[in-house]
């Protein structure tokens, strides 16, 4: 798990060969109007979802993980309070892992939690347990989907 500055994005190009393009897409992109919802950036290889919403109660917060995609996680405007946890150290999950949606969600939680203001972002592999837009406030975010292999 990483959670960083966008202006610090270049330290982190050498960890997927697409986070270049990743990256060029949240630095050159007008994020504050591209409309909410899907859009493709290299077919499903990398994709974007755009979303700006009112998060969730802590006490609502559901762990989950992604086996073919990576995610970078970019805050918009707001701050997402997310948790994280180590997959190996989660039980069971209760709502299994399908393909179609790419998650398994968990009912374990997390004593690791974190703010993530306008400008930062996250990444989350496939072995990261993460909950996201865990705040009373609207967030505009975009979530980069980057297949894993």
């Amino acid at each position: 798990m990483v959670l960083d500055k966008l202006s610090n994005a270049t330290r982190y190009t050498c960890m997927h060969p697409l986070f270049v393009q990743a990256f060029a897409y949240l630095q050159e992109t007008d994020l504050a109007s591209v409309a909410t919802g899907v859009h493709e950036i290299e077919g499903k290889r990398l994709f974007a979802i755009i979303s700006e919403d009112k998060g969730i109660a802590k006490e609502n917060a559901k762990l989950e993980v992604h086996r073919k995609y990576i995610d970078i996680q970019y805050v918009i405007s707001g701050t997402d309070h997310m948790g994280w946890k180590d997959l190996a150290q989660c039980s069971q999950p209760n709502d299994p892992y399908t393909e179609e949606r790419d998650a398994a969600f968990f009912p374990d939680k997390t004593q690791n939690w974190f703010d993530v203001p306008a400008g930062s972002f996250t990444i989350f592999y496939p072995d990261d347990a993460h909950a996201a837009m865990i705040t009373g406030e609207v967030v505009r975010k975009v979530v980069l989907k980057i297949a894993v292999s």
